[in-house]
This record gives structure tokens, sequence and C-alpha cells, in this order.
């Protein structure tokens, strides 16, 4: 009887597994394939890599935050840090030109990340409030530095970093697939990847077993903070301009979107970049559609905001069932 009942309880877990591992599979698999016959242009080859334009730039956020949400915490400021990087850049482009002004900018985030990580680790504050608070502080830093006015940059060189092609793909598509490989790769094949993991799972554990788990923690912070700005410097090159701002629309939302919608958990321990990088394409599938057919764009978020709840449902009942 024992017996029967360890069965049960071992099959009802790996179908718990399998629903939350592969059901952002299933899904962009069928949204692929119904656009696919219900539009001769969606297809081509421009189509497909404006696609991939429009899901990178968030993208570059999301794969970062997907170790995040894995090691159990959470970063709202992403969206500010997006913004001020790219001010900070357009801001420091006349004195030092524009390779230096791309990278200082690129890498301001870094900054922002270990700050949040130590208020979080050191005072124990939440990460929603804290990250909350530091967005806040953003917006207010971004609004000082540009007086509320926008930057306008047009300088050619300015412009590569987010204009640049290679091999007809833009530069910025490349950053991003090499983001989500090496993210993946330290998740999938590293010590450090499987301790994130038991960080997330259970932090009482993690730290029993001699994991250094604040480092952890904040190591992930700055990778957020990090990926979020080299976003902001990108769309700055892209644009020419920057404008003080929250980001919220721009890039966090559509950023934790893709992330839980591709399996990541939202209580930790759980998810991978591969399916993150699916749920960003997922989500552009939709947008995409929406475009192609001519539907109402109004009924977007209504749809987006409908496959999030599923996300976080299926999440919640797959942990019941484990």
């Amino acid at each position: 009887m024992v017996t029967l009942v360890e069965k049960a309880r071992h099959r009802t877990e790996h179908n718990g597994r399998n629903l939350r591992q592969y059901s952002i599979v299933i899904s962009f698999l069928a949204l692929f394939i119904v656009l696919s016959l219900l539009s001769d242009n969606f297809l081509t080859p421009i189509n497909l890599i404006n696609t991939m334009e429009s899901g990178s730039i968030y993208g570059i956020v999301a794969v970062a935050l997907t170790l995040l949400l894995i090691v159990g915490e959470f970063d709202l400021s992403v969206g500010a840090i997006y913004v001020l990087s790219g001010i900070i850049a357009a801001k420091l482009f006349p004195f030092i030109g524009a390779g230096p002004a791309l990278a200082l900018g690129a890498m301001s985030g870094l900054g922002v990340g270990l700050f949040n990580g130590l208020v979080v680790t050191r005072f124990g504050v939440n990460s929603f409030i804290a990250t909350l608070a530091t967005s806040l502080m953003l917006v207010g830093a971004g609004t000082l530095i540009t007086d509320g006015f926008q930057l306008y940059t047009a300088d050619p060189g300015f412009g590569l970093l987010g204009n640049a092609l290679v091999f007809g793909i833009p530069c910025f598509v490349w950053i991003f697939c090499g983001l989500a490989l090496g993210f993946g790769f330290l998740l999938a094949r590293t010590r450090l990847g499987r301790w994130i993991y038991v960080v997330g799972g259970n932090r009482e554990a993690a730290r029993l077993s001699g994991i250094s788990v604040d480092a952890i923690r904040v190591g992930a912070f700055c990778l957020s903070g990090l990926a979020a700005s080299i976003a902001g410097a990108i769309i700055v090159s892209r644009t020419g301009t920057a404008i003080a701002g929250n980001g919220l629309s721009d890039v966090l939302f559509p950023a934790i979107a893709a992330v839980v919608v591709g399996g990541t958990s939202i209580q930790g321990g759980y998810g991978a970049v591969w399916r993150t990088v699916i749920g960003i394409f997922f989500l552009e599938l939709i947008r995409n559609g929406f475009n192609l057919l001519e539907l109402n764009p109004y009924y977007q978020d209504i749809v987006r905001g409908g496959i999030i709840l599923l996300a976080v449902g299926a999440d919640a009942l797959s942990r019941k069932a484990i």
C-alpha cells in the first residue's frame, strides 16, 4: 500500500513539473502555427527580424530578472535604471565621447543593483519595498539631471550600439542572445547556478550547507541592475533621445510578464532562462499577431494580463500538486 502511494505521489510530482516546464513551449508552438496559417506576412524575414528586435531590449532585462526571481527576490527598479542609464550616457557624451559615455551608462546599473542588494540583505528590507523606493529615487535623479527636458544626441558614433548591423541583424539582438546563453549556461551548468536554485528554494538549508546566501542574493541584484542599464544604453543609442521617467511600460512590465509566463516561480527556487526566452517571443507573437491580423490593439493588454494570471495560477497548482 505504501509503495502504491509513493508511486502516485511521484507521478503527481512528475506531472506538475511537466506542466510548469512545457506549457509555454506548447503555447508558443500553437500560436506560431496559427499565425503562420492566418497571415501570409508572418513568416517573412522582415517580420521575424522585427519581432526579434522588439523583444530583445526588454529581453535583456528579463533574462537577468529570471535569476533574481529564482533566488527569491524582486526588482522594481529595473525600469528606472533603464531610463537613468540612458540619461547618464546622453549627458556625458559631449564631455567624454560616445564610447566612454555609453560604457558608463551601461555600467551604472551595477552600482544600483549593489545598493539594492545591500539594503535587502544587510537591513532586512523586503525587496519589493526596497526596489520600489530605489525606483522613486532614480526617477527623481533623472528629472534633476535633465531639468525635465528631453536630451538629444544625433552623433552617428553614438548611434552605433543601437543601430549597427551584424549579418543583417541589429547588434543589440546579438547582445541579447549572448546574455541569454551566458545566464542560461550559468544556471544550468555551473555550481553557482545550483546554489542560486538552492538559495531560492530553501534559504536556511542553503545557509546550513555553507553557501554564502547573502552574496548570492546581492550578486543577483547586481546582474539585474547591470542588465537594465545595458538595455538603457542600447535604447538611447538607438533613438538618440533620453528623458526622465520610470520605464514601467517599456521594460519592467514586459520583462516580468515574460519571466512569469516562461514558468519561473515568483516564490523562488524554480525557473530557467530558456523558458523566459520563449516567454519573451510568445508575448511578441501576440503583439505581432494583433498587428498582422488588424485586431483591436486595446485588447492586447487584456490578453497579456489573462495569460499572466494563467501562468501564476498554473505555478500555484503545480506547487500544490508537488
